[in-house]
């Protein structure tokens, strides 16, 4: 069927993804991994016969021979052959100009092939020829397929490469199989023989005139209906069974290991399953884990160190990939050691500086303490009121006031809480800024019944009056550094060098260099995000410390069976295109 407007021109093959769109032929293809087999985009300057002429950025071609007989016929492959993960290919050619006779030919060959000559004539090579409508099929001898084509006509070749066979369009519509037990790791290849003749190229780059689309749905379907009908032993009792009772467990051991504990609970009841998990450290994982996609990694550092004792000692690369995150959520305001906590039971934590959520301006500590290092002269008491009301966005915070020309005090939490401030929630201040030079950076507490530790809830919040005497966040980044750097040359000498933990160091370190690090090179780091392997290597390291497996069996199935498509891919079995294991789990 044919698919909305036939004008298109040859144009970049680029050109959509340097304008920020998808890449189309990435959306086509998407088994495809170009690195080892890249896609056709263009026509080869290198596999054309002489008589053949490139332009627009090599989608263009024009012929430039004599055209007196078929030994001046002239042909030209693509850059590379189709990748067999395509599943099914397909390109368009647009006639721009017949030229005197219109002796085209569209179709596919091998590496090698005689370019002397039209698709079609020689061993493994085929084409449609527009003068006649015959199919060639390694053979000089034509077999009537459709109908002839000309100036202005779009004619599209497509490839299936699950069952190998070969199909042709025109303007939009289907002229059925020409060709079928093709060999694998063909060009798509035209060939032109007269004066004038000239042809524009569509591999993807632009939306093409036939609904190709639509039929790779169809296949996609019917992968997916194979799989699902595969069929499985008619003895359906204790073989299902057994069946059930692995899949029931590989569920189970997924929940617990992401530490879905209510779920992983109610699972095993409805599955009559047994559940024998420790729910107390499932918990503390748990806990962990919220740590670090907050971004208070001394705080996760720390219980981790408490909870599981020698873990970190005795894996010292991922105690600096921690320390590493640590620095980065230290420039990220999320985890700045600024200020001493309540000691508590014995441990003393580091207060985290948290950028409030809601902030329209997100302010790295390297930022907040511009201001105050260039500036000599000791700002006003209103000039710090004013900053803050102005950063914070609100006039409920707490009012620096003065008594002489030279202390500054707070309003304090008694008095807040007894009417001075309504910024509170249960009757708990909270505080949006202690001072006027954090700049935006102070921390926020959010009301919420949920805790990570009941008896640690304390030990959440901040005394806000230790804060008059905290040492400056940029001196204490910098100090922090030189520990991690004393760190990472220590390691260097005790296990040798490592890339990774090299790279790693550099790219943390390398946010110092930027006024605005969120906006640098570099500045990918500060993505929430890039928390999520941090914690995913915390979790397994923790779990196999208990002698249990650091990947779940459901996640270990899912990428053996990843590896297989991947396999198949190498293998040239084009069914690879349509059995992505995800598009099989949403459905």
């Amino acid at each position: 069927m044919a698919a909305g407007g036939s004008s298109w021109s040859a144009m970049d093959p680029s050109f959509e993804t340097q304008n920020g769109a998808v890449d189309r032929l990435k959306k086509l293809y998407p088994a495809v991994n170009e690195e080892k087999s890249p896609l056709p985009r263009a026509w080869s300057a290198k596999e054309k016969y002489n008589y053949i002429g490139l332009s627009q950025n090599n989608l263009r071609v024009h012929y430039k021979g004599h055209g007196k007989t078929h030994r001046d016929a002239a042909s030209v492959q693509a850059t590379h052959p189709i990748p067999a993960a395509c599943g099914l290919y397909y390109f368009e050619v647009k006639i721009v100009s017949k030229g005197r006779d219109g002796y085209m030919g569209i179709g596919l060959s091998a590496q090698g092939v005689n370019m002397n000559r039209l698709p079609g004539w020689d061993k493994q090579s085929y084409g449609y020829h527009g003068d006649d409508g015959h199919s060639f099929c390694s053979s000089g001898t034509g077999q009537p397929y459709g109908p002839t084509f000309t100036t202005g006509d779009v004619i599209g070749c497509g490839v299936n490469l699950i069952d190998n066979s070969c199909f042709y369009t025109k303007n939009g519509h289907n002229l059925g199989t020409a060709f079928t037990e093709l060999p694998p790791n063909l060009y798509p290849t035209v060939g032109l023989q007269t004066p004038g003749e000239v042809v524009d190229a569509n591999f993807g780059q632009e939306p093409f005139v036939f609904d190709i689309e639509d039929m790779m749905n169809e296949l996609r379907s019917k992968t997916r209906l194979s799989i699902y009908d595969y069929p499985v032993y008619e003895d359906q009792g204790e073989w299902q069974a057994i069946l059930n009772n692995i899949i029931y467990r590989m569920v189970s051991t997924y929940l617990v290991h992401h530490g879905y504990c209510n779920t992983a609970e109610a699972f095993a009841h409805i599955t009559n399953q047994p559940f024998n998990e420790d729910i107390g450290s499932i918990k503390n994982r748990q806990r962990i884990l919220k740590l670090v996609l907050a971004g208070r990694m001394g705080e996760a550092i720390e219980r981790t160190s408490r909870l599981y004792p020698g873990l970190l000692e005795h894996n010292q690369n991922l105690l600096f990939m921690l320390k590493c995150r640590q620095f980065v959520e230290m420039v990220n305001g999320s985890d700045v050691e600024v200020c001493p906590r309540r000691n508590i039971g014995g441990f003393s934590p580091s207060y985290n500086l948290s950028p409030r959520p809601n902030s329209p301006i997100q302010t790295s500590v390297i930022q907040s303490t511009k201001n105050y290092s260039n500036n000599k002269t000791k700002p006003t008491v209103e000039e710090l009121n004013q900053n803050n009301a102005a950063m914070n966005g609100s006039s409920n915070i707490p009012v620096i006031r003065t008594t002489d020309d030279s202390d500054v005090e707070m309003d304090t939490a008694e008095e807040i809480q007894n009417g001075h401030a309504d910024n509170s929630c249960n009757g708990k201040l909270i505080t949006n800024s202690s001072n006027g030079y954090q700049n935006g950076n102070g921390h926020s507490n959010i009301c919420s019944n949920d805790r990570f530790e009941e008896e640690d809830e304390e030990d959440m919040d901040v005394d806000t009056a230790l804060r008059k005497s905290c040492k400056p966040a940029v001196e204490r980044i910098l100090e922090f550094g030189r520990e991690l750097y004393s760190m990472s040359q220590r390691l260097k000498v005790e296990q040798g060098s490592s890339e990774h933990n090299e790279k790693m160091l550099e790219d943390a370190f390398s946010l110092l260099a930027y006024s605005n690090p969120w906006a640098s090179p570099v500045g990918w780091q500060l993505d929430h995000a890039q928390r999520e392997s941090v914690c995913a290597s915390l979790n397994s390291a923790i779990l196999e410390s208990q002698n249990k497996p650091r990947k779940p069996p459901l996640e270990v199935a899912m990428a053996h069976a990843q590896e297989l498509v991947r396999l198949m891919s190498s293998s040239g079995l084009g069914s690879c295109a349509f059995a992505s294991v995800s598009d099989l789990m949403e459905h």
